[in-house]
């Protein structure tokens, strides 16, 4: 059992309680049940928040880059010191398995502080020569960043969004969802005792109200979002109102194509991969699987054979490969899906169900003769269900694949690597893989296109969204003027 928070929230450098706030229930999806009791930010719990940062961001900016680096990289050696400590926090604030957390979360997030901490110091501006004058540029932070994150993947998210930020001489206060608080909390113990400065990241409790509240404030120069296409469209509009910078990392519906000459059990393994791990909350998942005509019955045969056989469990134990929804109310909203999808003519092949009793599970799903007008294959499920599609040609399959609002991910099945790679050109996709699915390293860029979002977290990418340029003329001789 993982024992009550010391309070609420983290603010500058230290725990901060205010029961005025309203309260709200941590629930450990596994049982259903309570595992702590967090109150709301209040007004004075979000002044205390931004005034800090905005305060201790000026000195902060003004450290060597290296200096950043150092807590940042000693933050990512206590991380993977309490690996198991913190994977068995994030189970129980998630629900996932402990055979996901112990490897997949917090490790993330730990990259993620490494990487940009030896990035920083290399991070310069430039020349331009003009002849007898030059101008030179200054990447300078934004100041005071807000970044507000999702369930599914709550510590590792807060890491993706503090790393750049902090590295790059920025604050930010940071608004984890209410169905998920603790990982974000247990981050901001970590960064005070690496040596982080009071006031630099700090962890504000509450719903879309609080929210609502940091994105209008007048200090904070940019907004980092993890979340779904309406939520990112109210907070899009928001921010730009007071001109704040954006990054909005949104929903998706990508495809994942298989062609007739892929390895099937690769494709099948990474169908179930990008369906079914974190029982399949995962916003780049390949959710429209098409599979070309002439292997579709051995494709389906051979995931059903292997869905059976995924074990699920008690996420605490370390054998459970499949655990629970989030939240009972998610729970549901699958089980329409499930429902819709079976009225509207889709093949169940196998799950549907909920599986266990006790916490918020639903079975690994797989529908089969799935068409392009069907609820299944145009909204954002959040869930393990998969939507196998059929295609006979490249240029369908293409037009098919993007025929959607969403544009965050893609993958391609296929020994054919010339076909491969003119396939992944003309999918409308920000991130993709080829023979590989959801894998999200630090090193690579990662968002979407049209309504998935806009910016990139990680990879050098994320310097431009943390940062801005100064440009500066240097004059040399005498201004000439015509007066």
């Amino acid at each position: 059992m993982i024992a009550q928070p010391n309070a609420s929230h983290f603010v500058n450098g230290a725990y901060v309680e205010d029961t005025a706030g309203a309260a709200f229930e941590v629930i450990y999806p596994g049982t259903g049940a309570v595992i702590a009791v967090l109150h709301e930010a209040t007004e004075a719990v979000i002044e205390a928040a931004l005034a800090g940062a905005a305060q201790a961001q000026r000195d902060w900016a003004a450290r060597r880059p290296v200096e950043r680096g150092r807590i940042l990289a000693r933050a990512a050696a206590i991380i993977r010191d309490r690996g198991e400590e913190l994977a068995r926090l994030e189970t129980r604030d998630t629900g996932k398995p402990l055979q996901e957390t112990r490897v997949a979360d917090w490790p993330s997030g730990a990259d993620a502080l490494e990487y940009f901490a030896g990035l920083a110091p290399t991070v310069t501006g430039e020349t331009v020569p003009l002849g007898r004058d030059f101008i030179y540029t200054i990447r300078e932070p934004l100041g005071v960043c807000l970044g507000i994150g999702a369930w599914n993947y709550p510590s590792q998210i807060a890491c993706w969004k503090a790393a750049p930020a902090l590295a790059l001489g920025n604050a930010m206060v940071f608004k984890p969802s209410e169905l998920t608080p603790l990982g974000a909390l247990k981050l901001a113990e970590i960064l005070a005792e690496a040596g982080l400065p009071a006031g630099l990241f700090n962890v504000v409790q509450g719903r879309g109200a609080v929210g609502a509240r940091l994105v209008s404030d007048a200090r904070v120069a940019k907004v980092s979002l993890t979340g779904s296409v309406e939520t990112g469209a109210r907070v899009y509009a928001a921010a730009a109102a007071g001109m704040r910078h954006v990054t909005m990392e949104l929903g998706g519906k990508s495809p994942l194509i298989v062609f007739d000459d892929a390895s099937l059990e690769d494709a099948v393994g990474a169908a179930m991969l990008g369906n079914f791990y974190s029982s399949g909350q995962v916003c780049s998942n390949g959710t429209r699987v098409f599979v070309q005509a002439g292997i579709k019955p051995r494709f389906l045969d051979l995931l059903a054979e292997r869905t059976a056989a995924i074990r699920a469990g008690d996420p605490l134990d370390p054998a459970t490969q499949f655990g629970p929804l989030v939240s009972a109310a998610q729970r549901d909203k699958v089980l329409r899906y499930i429902d819709g999808a079976q009225a509207e003519g889709a093949r169940l092949i196998c799950g549907g169900g909920i599986g266990n009793a006790g916490g918020f599970f639903v079975e690994p799903t797989v529908f089969a003769e799935v068409t392009d007008t069907m609820t299944l294959a145009r909204q954002e499920v959040f869930g393990p269900v998969m939507a196998v599609l059929e295609f006979d040609t490249e240029d369908e399959v293409v037009a098919r694949a993007n025929a959607t609002q969403y544009g965050l991910a893609a993958g391609v099945f296929t020994a054919d690597l010339a076909r491969a790679h003119r396939v992944i050109a003309q999918l409308q996709a920000g991130t993709c893989w080829i023979n590989a699915y959801n894998l999200t390293p630090v090193e690579a860029p990662f968002g979407g296109v049209k309504a998935s979002g806009l910016g990139r977290e990680n990879s050098r990418a994320a310097v431009e969204h943390y940062t801005q340029v100064k440009s500066v003329y240097v004059g040399l001789g005498p201004v000439e003027a015509p007066y």
